[in-house]
C-alpha cells in the first residue's frame, strides 16, 4: 500500500511540474546533434529528488548526508537546465555532495588516501557518465531500473546492505517517469535535474555495497552505461573534439540516428544487457576471482562496442554514394 501511494504522489507531482515547466518554458530544444527533433518540456528528473525527499522525511536520522548530497546535485543541474553553467562550478558541487556520502560511509577512515582520491574520479566520473547517457525516450529510466533492481535481489538474497525501501523509492519515481518518457513522442525528458539526481543515488548504493562486501565486482552494475561512455570519451579525445559538448558519437546514438532503429527498442536494448551482466556478476560472485569476472564482462562489451567504428564507416559510405 505504501508504495501505490507513493506512486500517486509521484505522479500527481509529475502532473504538477508541467505545469510548471510550461509556464515558465522549461523546454529542450533540439538542435543538430540532438535524437529527438521536437520541443519537449525538460527536468521531469526532478521526480527523483521528490521521491527521495519523500523518503528522507520518514527516515530523517539517517540519511541526512545522502539527502543534502543530492540536493545540492538536483539543485545545481536543475539550474543548469534553466541557464548553462559553468563546467567548473557544476563540477564543485559534485564533488560537495560526493563528499557528504563518503562522510556518510565512513570513506575516510577505512581506505587510504589514494584509495579517496580514486573514489572522487570515479563516483564524479559515473555521475557525468550517467548525464551523457541520457539522449534517447526511456534510456535513463530503463536502466536505472536495471540497475536498482540488481541491487535489490543482492540486498534481498545476497548481502543486506541497505533498507530495501531505499532502493524500491527510487525504482518507483522511474516507473513514474517512464510513464511519460518511454513514448514516441515523450511528454518530458529528464534533463540533467533527473539523469544527475538518479545517478547520484545509483552510486552511493553501489558504493555502499562494495564497502560492505569489500568487492569492486558490483561496479559491473553499471558496465554497460561505463564502457559506452568511457570509450565514446576515448575516441572524442582522439578526434580532438570537447569532450564537454554535445555529441552524436555514442553507440546508441548510432544505432538511433544513423540506422533509424527506434530508441525505445535501443533503450531497452541497454537495459536488458545490462539486467544479463548483472544475473551473471550475482552468479559468479564468490565462486570466480573479481578479476576474471571483470574481464569476462568488459571484453566483451568492448568487442560489440567496436562495432560502432563499423557502423559508423558503413553510414559514411552510405552517405557519400
Amino acid at each position: 500500500m505504501e508504495y501505490t501511494i507513493l506512486g500517486i504522489i509521484l505522479m500527481i507531482i509529475m502532473l504538477l511540474y508541467f505545469k510548471v515547466a510550461d509556464r515558465f518554458n522549461i523546454i529542450d530544444k533540439p538542435n543538430q546533434r540532438s535524437s529527438h527533433t521536437e520541443i519537449t518540456l525538460r527536468g521531469g528528473g526532478i521526480i527523483f529528488w521528490f521521491s527521495a525527499l519523500l523518503y528522507f522525511v520518514q527516515h530523517i536520522q539517517s540519511n541526512y548526508f545522502f539527502f543534502t548530497g543530492i540536493t545540492l546535485v538536483s539543485l545545481v543541474s536543475f539550474w543548469d537546465d534553466i541557464q548553462n553553467l559553468s563546467n567548473k562550478l557544476r563540477i564543485s558541487i559534485h564533488f560537495l555532495a560526493i563528499t557528504l556520502i563518503f562522510l556518510d560511509l565512513d570513506l575516510f577512515n577505512t581506505i587510504p588516501i589514494w584509495g579517496i582520491l580514486i573514489a572522487y574520479v570515479l563516483a564524479i566520473g559515473l555521475i557525468n557518465a550517467y548525464n551523457f547517457m541520457d539522449g534517447i525516450n526511456g534510456i535513463t529510466g530503463i536502466y536505472t531500473l536495471s540497475v536498482m533492481g540488481a541491487l535489490l535481489y543482492v540486498n534481498t538474497k545476497v548481502q543486506l546492505f541497505t533498507d530495501g525501501s531505499f532502493i524500491k523509492y527510487a525504482m518507483i519515481a522511474s516507473f513514474v517517469f517512464l510513464f511519460f518518457n518511454y513514448r514516441k513522442k515523450a511528454k518530458c525528458f529528464a534533463g540533467d535535474v533527473g539523469s544527475i539526481a538518479i545517478a547520484f543515488w545509483v552510486i552511493y548504493l553501489v558504493l555502499k555495497l562494495i564497502i560492505i562486501t569489500n568487492s569492486l565486482v558490483w561496479l559491473l552494475f553499471l558496465a554497460v552505461y561505463g564502457v559506452d561512455a568511457v570509450f565514446t570519451i576515448i575516441h572524442r579525445l582522439y578526434l580532438k573534439q570537447n569532450i564537454f559538448e554535445a555529441h552524436r558519437l555514442h553507440f546508441y546514438q548510432i544505432l538511433s540516428n544513423e540506422y533509424k532503429i527506434q530508441h525505445r527498442l535501443v533503450a531497452l536494448l541497454y537495459g536488458v544487457i545490462q539486467i544479463s551482466i548483472s544475473f551473471l556478476v550475482v552468479n559468479l560472485y564468490q565462486k570466480v576471482d573479481d578479476i576474471i569476472i571483470f574481464l569476462l564482462i568488459i571484453l566483451p562489451l568492448l568487442l560489440v562496442y567496436s562495432l560502432k567504428f563499423y557502423l559508423l564507416s558503413k553510414s559514411n559510405l552510405r552517405l557519400r554514394a
